[in-house]
């Protein structure tokens, strides 16, 4: 099986699907078609039914069930962009085997990716690594969920004596963006519930995430020469970093972990005329984004009474909730998950998700959705890699889930 999803994954990744929140298109890059047409022709070679690719990039397919009773109808999914944090293309993967404790070189950038900034690292030993070369992300975010997904779909096929019921299988652009769920047909898939493979470290299990919003601030400046731009000139770029740091400093990513929220500065662009700053709020409870959201709707009103009404404006808009609420009135997902590592021997981590996943906005669409792992680490830079050792794991366990749930009622998706 190792061999396969190194096949499988060394084939996707090499091909460019990251996304752009710029574009108004779906997707919002033409290059996420090279993948989920290939993808297309993959289930088709692999003889699964019901396969559909739509105009707006959502490619579904199915496999039947081998069984007679009636049992929910699951969901496997995973996002085919990668993440415009960083190049993604030409992406040339390294592989180590048997991996023992060393520093790793990234050939590409000369950049090492030691165990000293990356300490979990130590706990890969033995394992085969697939690595960047420093000069791209990987994409096993979340290619490797690809891979894991069909690998599990292969392995059913080739063992009939494994009962399964109905699987439904769908891979979905632009979700990095936020966008993934945005034109995902709910009542076309079909499925009863799902599970996304999108995680990272072996055992993880995720049923809640943050609670998002993105907040856009304009501040207004004045041009002039600056030869002559005393009493005249307004730099928006100096107003911008006076904004800034009026905010606490306690707030951000960097200083936050587990349950705790943060304010987050992800962009700032412009002109000394213009500038706009692009913060993303992220907290588990409404109650803790609402705070962050006052907290800046305060400082511009600050800014307002030093500067006047015009000189700034505050644009919040709602992103996404934490799929908790609805998972949990669905408790039989995790549980189910978690009996399922356990026997395989994988120790269950189930942990918030310090970011989001389609199943977040999915759940809310009455697909509840809960995020497995896969093995990927350090997604969204150069220092991303993947064990493929936890992706063989990874494939276990989507096989064991697909068998547990041959052995539910019916009416099980259903029950509170």
């Amino acid at each position: 099986m190792k061999g396969k999803l190194i096949e499988r994954l060394t084939k996707y990744v090499q091909i460019h699907t990251t996304s752009d929140p710029k574009s108004a298109t779906v997707p919002s890059t033409p290059q996420q078609w090279d993948l989920l047409r290939l993808l297309e022709q993959e289930l088709i070679g692999m003889g699964l039914t019901e396969i559909s690719l739509d105009d707006n990039g959502y490619l579904f397919a199915t496999l039947p069930a081998n069984i007679e009773q009636q049992v929910p109808v699951l969901g496997l999914l995973a996002h085919v962009d990668t993440a415009p944090d960083f190049n993604g293309e030409n992406v040339r993967p390294q592989l180590v085997e048997n991996y023992a404790g060393e520093e790793i070189l990234l050939a590409g950038s000369g950049d090492l990716l030691s165990p000293k900034n990356f300490p979990n690292l130590l706990n890969l030993l033995g394992h085969t690594l697939m690595t960047t070369d420093g000069t791209s992300l990987l994409g096993a975010d979340d290619k490797a969920g690809i891979a894991i997904i069909l690998s599990a779909i292969e392995y059913l096929q080739a063992h009939p004596e494994i009962p399964h019921g109905k699987i439904r299988v769908g891979f979905t652009p632009d979700e990095e963006i936020g966008r993934g769920a945005d034109h995902f047909d709910v009542e076309k898939f079909a499925a009863d519930v799902a599970y996304t493979l999108d995680g990272s470290v072996v055992g993880e299990l995720q049923y809640e995430n943050f609670n998002a919003d993105e907040v856009t601030i304009h501040l207004f400046g004045r041009s002039v020469h600056p030869g002559t731009a005393k009493g005249k000139m307004v730099n928006a770029w100096e107003r911008a970093c006076q904004f800034q740091a009026s905010l606490p400093p306690h707030l951000t990513p960097a200083t936050s972990e587990g349950y705790e929220g943060f304010i987050f500065l992800r962009k700032i662009e412009g002109s000394l005329e213009h500038c706009i700053l692009r913060y993303a709020l992220r907290d588990f409870t409404e109650a803790g984004l609402l705070a962050s959201r006052q907290l800046l709707q305060n400082a511009v009103a600050n800014y307002q009474q030093q500067y006047g009404a015009d000189s700034i404006q505050i644009d919040i808009h709602e992103h996404y909730r934490n799929m908790r609420e609805k998972v949990e009135q669905h408790r039989y997902l995790v549980d189910l998950a978690e009996q399922v590592m356990l026997q395989q021997g994988v120790k269950p981590r189930i942990e918030p998700i310090r970011g989001g996943t389609d199943g977040a906005r999915l759940s809310f669409m009455n697909l509840p959705t809960p995020n497995l792992f896969t093995g990927g680490e350090n997604f969204h830079g150069k220092f991303e890699f993947v064990s493929i050792d936890v992706m063989n794991q990874a494939v276990g366990v989507v096989v064991g889930i697909a068998n547990a749930f041959s052995q539910l009622k019916s009416n099980q998706a259903g029950e509170k």
